[in-house]
């Protein structure tokens, strides 16, 4: 633990700043919490729904007749409205006046949209960073299999902060190159790492599109489309207000709508079709790319959910996040055993300020050995304590933290046709995966106190 009063004082009063409201917050929506006495910190992984968003959504389906939109009856015209509020709220929330809103079934959805659509071809380009989710990554593969090349753009090991003298080197590496695409994380899944929005302008003006996976930034940032303005944006609800899950969305900018080419047609996604010929139309906006009927029912939720978090205010949000990250930040990385090794390791900048809330972390015995990832998530499932751990969908954050090589992932990859992160620690003799610890609208500093002395415990 720290030994310095001051900066343990100076982290609380942080705390207790905002403490009315968000102690209010805690009592009358998420009160199952202490009721349980359970500990969340899994943010990250997905947010907890708040009780009156929740009854309020239950209120309308049991109150109203809602049926299939695609029709002009009383019922469908109904679901269509509800529908159509919800998509004008979001569009307003992300202040996003020069964009389509397309509903997904999740961020991956969305991302697959643009992988599947983009113009992708033998002298098309795909940039991505080394900080990505999987589902950016797998982008790579439309490109590839269309006959273009794609390449990553590497993060420092210290801060795992893009590094800005190579990212300047590959935007401005391609100028022969059409269809030239750059993927990158407002917010690092894994370390929390905040990117900074200047890339996308950046890469624009060297004729780059620019996709912009908002699903961690947007649950406690303000993303305002009206300012940064990516060609695409890919956004998950259940990540910022907890209901209902199975729903994402994808945002595009106006002026780049028709660069997407849909390969198919479905139901829902035309104007007009005929079997007698080879003819079809594609609806003109966001319903070209919504296959088949809408969630309708869940779909005005959304509504509800941003409704919520503005009674609140994103900035509000933003800053209690900060506080809470840090008290826990600065409580954990004094951590020690008796004779001054640490029990934590945590990755990522010491400026938290370029961060969410979202902590990764080893941990370490009394002899410097690392304690298997698995084995703390154990001990602290005994404990009602939900934290995540592996690898996070995101092996490019994994591999710079663990010091795996490329030589040596091929190596691997080249030996056999299947494998999974125990084969391949097996293979190399490094250990991979880390713990990840993610604080949000619910969190409280009991919540904090309750994993510190877990991780106090040990060894």
């Amino acid at each position: 633990m720290s030994n310095n009063p001051s900066h343990q004082t100076a982290h609380s009063s942080l705390l207790i700043s905002q403490d009315s409201l968000f102690t209010h917050i805690r009592h009358t929506e998420f009160n199952r919490l202490d009721q349980h006495g359970h500990t969340y910190l899994d943010f990250t992984g997905g947010n907890l729904y708040p009780e009156k968003a929740l009854l309020q959504h239950q209120n309308l389906l049991r109150s109203e007749i809602l049926g299939n939109p695609h029709s002009t009856n009383p019922a469908s015209l109904l679901s269509t409205t509800l529908v159509e509020s919800a998509r004008a709220k979001v569009l307003d929330f992300f202040r996003a006046e020069d964009y389509f809103c397309i509903f997904t079934q999740n961020a991956t959805g969305a991302l697959k949209i643009v992988g599947e659509c983009y113009p992708f071809d033998q002298q098309s380009y795909f940039l991505a960073l080394a900080d990505n989710h999987n589902s950016v990554n797998g982008i790579r593969e439309f490109c590839l299999h269309k006959g273009g090349r794609y390449e990553y753009c590497p993060i420092h090991y210290e801060d795992l902060g893009i590094d800005h003298e190579k990212l300047e080197e590959l935007l401005a590496a391609q100028p022969d190159s059409t269809h030239k695409l750059f993927a990158f994380p407002a917010q690092s899944n894994v370390s929390g790492v905040k990117h900074d929005l200047k890339w996308i302008a950046t890469a624009q003006d060297a004729g780059w599109d620019v996709l912009l996976d908002a699903a961690a930034f947007v649950p406690t940032s303000r993303l305002d489309l009206s300012v940064h303005k990516p060609d695409f944006v890919s956004i998950s609800f259940y990540k910022i207000f907890g209901y209902p899950t199975g729903i994402g969305c994808l945002l595009v900018k106006k002026s780049k709508f028709e660069k997407l080419q849909k390969p198919w047609f479905a139901g829902g996604t035309v104007t007009l079709v005929s079997v007698a010929t080879p003819n079809h139309y594609l609806a003109n906006n966001h319903e070209r790319f919504e296959d088949g009927t809408l969630n309708y029912l869940d779909i005005p939720a959304i509504k509800t959910g941003l409704e919520f978090i503005e009674t609140i205010g994103i900035e509000r949000i933003t800053e209690r996040v900060s506080q809470l990250i840090n008290y826990l930040y600065e409580k954990l990385k004094h951590l020690t055993y008796p004779d001054g090794r640490p029990k934590v390791r945590i990755f990522g900048p010491e400026d938290r300020s370029r961060a969410g809330g979202t902590l990764i972390m080893n941990f370490y015995d009394p002899n410097g050995e690392r304690i298997p990832f698995e084995e703390v998530e154990q001990r602290a499932n005994a404990l009602k304590i939900s934290i995540r751990s592996g690898c996070f969908c995101n092996p490019g954050i994994d591999e710079v933290n663990n010091c795996i090589t490329g030589p040596a992932l091929s190596a691997y990859f080249s030996s056999r046709n299947k494998g999974d992160y125990k084969d391949m620690m097996a293979f190399l003799g490094i250990m991979r995966g880390a713990t990840r610890v993610s604080v949000g609208i619910a969190t409280n500093q009991k919540d904090l106190d309750n994993f510190i002395e877990f991780v106090e415990r040990l060894q």
